[in-house]
């Protein structure tokens, strides 16, 4: 499974018209969630229409060093794991390369399967808060050490019995959560667990599939211990977080029209949806038959948008967009505020600071803040150099931002968006004509 090589600098000018149908890879999160929760429960699984960027290839090389068979075959990806008890006991350390979804989730899922194991990742990944997920997982009994205190990566998970406890998430994240449901699946008792408010539920809904259970209310999740869970085949929908760039360009330029086909639209994932459509834009949402993760065809054009607010509860649920967003808001009437994203500057780089700066340098009138930032529009975006920082998200955004601007623009490090789009770029030409 052979990555595309980028150019370390990628070039953009102004396109003329936007008009196309997208096919977007996988579902990033799901792929995720497919084969780490199927990995628990011995025998086979399918994942058709698997996200094959970076990260997702991080999980299969992890759990490859556990024994768990993972392969590509026509198309799709077949499982086979011996389930959590038939672990091997890796030689050599897990590289979860740039992905924290990967590093968080396995050590909810090393904590109690009895193994030694050693995580490591990237330059990126190795400055990323990990006590967020490993404390929790401490106070169940887990043994896990590793830099800073215990709080960053290489992280090193000795066996240990754990035990189901009350835990209070400070901050609500879908990957922590997800640690903490799979920790819970391999302790003694019940495990609550306690968020602020709700995120993706996309490790619920997998769960429930594979016969787990659990009881849902609110924010709040208990999962019982020692239940024997069923490997489950899974349809993978097009990843909702790729296809916000082509609806904020889509809506932003004033000569689109575009299709995207076949999209995740899970309600705690799919936010984005909801604040474009206060900002005006034009999106029409034709769903697809019902599954376990309701998915449809989205298609966007040419949009007056006007400013809004953006913040509270629904941070977490659009938290991966929030730079696109910030493009979309050059181009809106009035005055956008996004607050209470302060998860922003622990992510693959500071998206804050990377996304007012890039902006800025376009001509932006763009203001950074501790949370977020706050954007007066519209704005005529003017060609610039451009960082990505190594940011997939970031190097996307400005692509779109250099898709409307005028002259042309120059994004170091660009071969970022392998790690969730290694394609995107090509379907940028494709669709944008010059």
């Amino acid at each position: 499974m052979n990555m595309p090589q980028l150019e370390a600098v990628s070039a953009i000018n102004a396109a003329s018209t936007v008009r196309g149908r997208i096919n977007v890879p996988g579902d990033k999160s799901i792929t995720h969630r497919a084969l780490l929760l199927n990995a628990l429960a011995p025998g086979g699984a399918r994942i058709r229409g698997a996200g094959l960027g970076g990260d997702c290839r991080s999980s299969i090389a992890c759990l490859q060093g556990l024994g768990v068979g993972v392969c590509l075959e026509g198309g799709q990806l077949t499982l086979e794991s011996p389930g959590v008890a038939g672990f091997e006991e890796p030689i050599s350390p897990l590289d979860c390369g740039n992905s924290g979804t990967t590093m968080r989730l396995l050590l909810g899922l090393l904590a109690g399967c009895g193994r030694f194991a050693v995580v490591v990742g990237d330059e990126s990944l190795s400055a990323r808060p990990m006590g967020r997920v490993a404390d929790p997982l401490r106070r169940m009994g887990a043994l896990i050490t590793g830099r800073g205190g215990g709080e960053l990566a290489p992280l090193a998970v000795n066996p240990a019995s754990l035990a189901g406890t009350e835990i209070d998430v400070p901050v609500a994240s879908a990957q922590v959560k997800s640690a903490l449901l799979i920790a819970g699946l391999n302790a003694g008792g019940l495990t609550r667990i306690s968020q602020p408010a709700r995120s993706r539920n996309h490790t619920e809904i997998m769960l429930a599939a594979m016969g787990a259970r659990m009881e849902i209310d609110g924010a709040e999740l208990t999962i019982e211990g020692g239940q024997q869970l069923t490997p489950v085949d899974v349809d993978v929908p097009g990843d909702f977080s790729s296809a916000a760039f082509w609806l904020v360009l889509g809506a932003s330029h004033p000569d689109a029209n575009l299709e995207i086909a076949n999209v995740g639209i899970n309600s705690t994932r799919a936010g984005t949806l909801s604040v474009l459509e206060r900002m005006g834009a034009r999106i029409e949402i034709s769903p697809n038959p019902a599954g376990a993760e309701p998915s449809g065809d989205l298609a966007v054009a040419s949009s007056s948008l006007r400013a809004t607010e953006i913040g509270g509860a629904e941070i977490p649920i659009i938290i991966d967009e929030l730079p696109v967003l910030a493009v979309a808001a050059t181009q809106a009437e009035g005055t956008t505020s996004i607050r209470d994203a302060g998860e922003l500057r622990v992510k693959e780089t500071d998206r804050i600071t990377a996304t007012v700066s890039n902006l800025r340098a376009m001509g932006a009138r763009i203001e950074e803040l501790p949370d977020g930032m706050v954007i007066d529009g519209p704005t005529p975006l003017r060609g610039a150099r451009l960082d990505s920082h190594g940011d997939h998200r970031v190097a996307m955004a400005m692509a779109v931002a250099a898709s409307i601007a005028g002259g042309e623009s120059r994004i170091s490090d660009s071969a970022a968006v392998n790690i969730s789009y290694p394609e995107f770029f090509d379907e940028l030409g494709r669709v944008c004509a010059a």
